[in-house]
């Protein structure tokens, strides 16, 4: 997982919601590796590259809103190959549920390689929620990725 945020990176705050992501995605199984950078589009790019050589999911915290300095999306899409557009709409969905801020939120989503990459907003609630979201199509998203044998329903 990538924590995005200036002052998380200079130390000045506490990584609230890399402590949520974290605590979430351990619960499920996953062995969790950290990356924290500042909000530089460039960094960005290069932290996803280096998770996704090694990860089957990344998921980013932070960086997702109107704030100048916000450029996840943009970096996200930089190193993307593939969008995936369903999974940022239903992130968005369920937080506009939530609040009108849902509203501004950018995040992108989608695959590099053989790994998932999801932004998440960088509030805590909003990573909780986020992940409750994303949780159900995890597994399968997964192993559609791993081109590993799926049992999709014929109809």
């Amino acid at each position: 997982m990538l924590t995005v945020s200036d002052g998380v990176a200079a130390g000045t705050r506490e990584d609230r919601s890399g402590d949520v992501l974290d605590e979430l995605l351990r619960a499920e199984g996953y062995e969790v590796e950290r990356r924290i950078v500042p909000d530089e589009r460039a960094e960005i790019a290069s932290a996803l590259r280096e998770l996704a050589a090694s990860a089957r999911l990344v998921l980013t915290t932070g960086g997702t809103g109107l704030a100048p300095r916000d450029v996840t999306p943009e970096a996200t899409r930089d190193v993307l190959e593939r969008e995936a557009p369903g999974i940022a709409e239903a992130l968005r969905a369920d937080s506009l549920a939530k609040t009108p801020h849902g509203l501004l939120s950018r995040g992108a989503a989608g695959v590099l390689g053989a790994t998932l990459v999801v932004n998440l907003p960088g509030s805590t609630g909003g990573c909780r929620d986020g992940f409750a979201v994303l949780r159900p199509a995890l597994a399968h998203a997964l192993e559609l990725l791993a081109d590993a044998p799926t049992a999709h329903e014929q109809t």
